[in-house]
């Protein structure tokens, strides 16, 4: 053993367990941040908003919650990088990511009316957006004992309930629930190139939450549908990886 490892080791492990929620200053996401932070976790509010971001990091302090803010546009490349360097410097490692940054585009919206430059608007926060944050993060996921990644998806996204007859989804989404679908894929991807390392993927529908993102006309709470994001990030060493997940259990891609 090299001499002085044994006490880094205990060291890492007396850390609080750290979390980097994307989007995190409002809705769902500060929902899954004080759920988080409810269990006693560190937890990164990622925004790209100073002044909501603040507010957000400020009231989860004033509820207890170790919080820290991540100045983060899941769009760039350097805010992204700089997310990391912070985290890094932060915590040393990171323990769970929850990518829920995204945007809804237009609702609802025939696929025949949507701009080229509207869908990649769609694409690239919430497909592109995931994979430049975890490619970033995962050096630091790579240092944590029970690593978890969770990508916020939805069940307009599962080509099989969009094709079931009598499911009513919303009417047609000709950018959002597209991204969506692709944002699966590429879960299942990140899940077969990661098997055996011990960091487990998956997707999580919180269902028809009442956020900005649909004009707060859902029929959840945002604390309703936090659940199932942190049933999945505190997921055991032997717990499904590559798949989705609702309030009741798996959803069909």
């Amino acid at each position: 053993m090299v001499p002085g490892s044994l006490a880094a080791t205990m060291e890492i492990m007396s850390e609080p367990t750290t979390a980097l929620v994307t989007g995190a200053n409002k809705g769902i996401g500060y929902a899954i941040a004080a759920g988080l932070g409810a269990l006693g976790w560190r937890v990164g509010v990622g925004a790209r908003d100073e002044r909501r971001r603040g507010d957000a990091v400020a009231k989860l302090r004033a509820a207890g919650v170790d919080a820290f803010g991540v100045p983060l546009d899941v769009t760039g490349d350097a805010s992204v990088t700089s997310a990391a360097r912070l985290v890094g410097e932060r915590a040393g490692r990171l323990d769970v990511l929850v990518n829920n940054a995204g945007v809804a585009g237009g609702w609802p919206e025939r696929p025949t009316t949507v701009t080229p430059d509207g869908m990649r608007t769609v694409v690239e926060a919430n497909v592109i957006g995931v994979v430049r944050v975890t490619n970033a993060m995962l050096p630091l996921l790579r240092r944590s004992a029970r690593p978890r990644i969770v990508n916020l998806s939805s069940h307009v996204g599962s080509l099989t309930l969009q094709t079931t007859p009598g499911v009513d989804l919303g009417g047609l989404s000709g950018a959002y629930a597209p991204s969506k679908t692709f944002l699966n894929a590429v879960t299942v991807q990140y899940a077969k190139e990661l098997a055996g390392t011990g960091i487990l993927i998956n997707s999580a529908c919180p269902g028809y939450v009442a956020t900005d993102l649909n004009g707060f006309s859902g029929t959840s709470t945002p604390e309703q549908g936090a659940a199932v994001v942190v049933r999945l990030a505190t997921l055991p060493d032997d717990g499904p990886t590559g798949q989705q997940f609702d309030a009741d259990g798996p959803v069909p891609w």
